[in-house]
């Protein structure tokens, strides 16, 4: 079986099977292939069976991740909480997967990562499964007041009610002034969890190529932003990748209001699902924040050929790292997240 690659970003079949392949997501788009392109570097690269001038119906995508801290590699892909192959049935994805397995065998390329959400490798393909999360999508086919029922009562709905109370400002958009008031609380939260911020240049990437299929939505209470969260659109759903919060106001309920807000929006947008993203199985908090919306927990793991020793991974999530993180001032969070990201994709 011949094996073509091409660029997503360059070639038009791309965004065509997009539009026709059930498992294409936000994260398949040139979107945001561009902006992990204009953000950090990475060279997207996809291959298929299909012949050049043919039209496509598979392709696998990975970006090239090259770095000279941790090494040269592909992902399917950088920062995206998954990334389907598109393919037309198990056998397909396998013959892409071991022609991406020989790439690596005879070239400095360290290893290879995918995250489906569908299928997985084969057995007898050699992959072992990295990493175990949960993913929460919610199905927005149910009615506005079906879907106020399905929240939790104490930890959903009675904060939503709290926000209205507290007449919260809502501000949705993606101007400069939001995304600084976005910016100025994920700081503060990715303070608070012990780990260092992505880079602006990241956020202004994304707004650039999203344009209006991304919103930020910002809750103040008066002039003081309390907690903020960032959507993506692509089709027919909505995605949730990133939110924040002041924790001194957590009480407010701003970010139940953000969430029912974009639940509201979406519905009358006809989107027929929240995609909540990933969660790390032992995250029980999180897990839990989710499932009180009544979104459906799937199971999601990442596989890798071959295994990369754990110890070779810059362990930004180590005890002693959190704790620098959550006690260090905000420019140095930023300047630490601005250096490191492009080397942890």
């Amino acid at each position: 079986m011949a094996i073509y690659e091409i660029n997503p970003l360059q070639d038009p079949r791309w965004g065509a099977l997009l539009e026709s392949h059930p498992q294409a997501s936000v994260f398949h788009t040139t979107e945001w292939l561009q902006s992990l392109k204009n953000a950090y570097g990475y060279e997207p690269l996809a291959v298929s069976t299909c012949a050049p001038g043919i039209a496509l119906t598979n392709g696998l995508l990975f970006c090239r991740v090259e770095s000279w801290l941790t090494g040269r590699r592909f992902v399917s892909l950088p920062f995206s909480d998954h990334c389907d192959p598109l393919v037309e049935d198990q056998q397909r994805m396998d013959e892409l997967l071991g022609h991406m397995r020989k790439m690596v065998d005879v070239s400095t390329w360290k290893y290879l990562e995918i995250r489906p959400t569908v299928l997985s490798p084969a057995a007898e393909a050699d992959y072992v499964r990295d990493a175990a999360y949960c993913l929460h999508r919610l199905d927005l086919r149910k009615s506005k007041e079906e879907l106020f029922r399905g929240f939790h009562k104490d930890c959903v709905q009675r904060k939503i009610r709290r926000a209205e109370r507290e007449s919260l400002i809502y501000q949705e958009g993606n101007s400069e002034e939001l995304l600084t008031n976005f910016y100025h609380l994920l700081v503060r939260t990715r303070r608070g969890q012990g780990l260092p911020p992505q880079p602006l240049l990241w956020f202004r990437s994304l707004i650039a190529a999203f344009g209006d299929a991304l919103k930020i939505r910002v809750a103040c209470k008066g002039k003081v932003p309390v907690a903020s969260i960032l959507t993506l659109t692509h089709r027919q759903s909505m995605t949730y990748k990133y939110g924040c919060s002041d924790p001194e106001h957590n009480r407010l309920g701003g970010v139940a209001l953000l969430f029912w807000k974009t639940i509201q929006e979406a519905k009358q947008n006809e989107y027929t699902d929240l995609d909540l993203g990933r969660s790390d199985v032992n995250n029980s908090g999180l897990v839990a924040f989710k499932e009180h919306w009544g979104a459906t927990r799937y199971p999601l793991s990442y596989w890798r050929y071959p295994m990369q020793p754990r110890s070779l991974r810059i362990p930004l999530k180590a005890g002693f790292v959190e704790r620098i993180f959550s006690r260090s001032p905000g420019w140095l969070l930023r300047s630490v997240g601005t250096f490191l990201y492009r080397h942890i994709g």
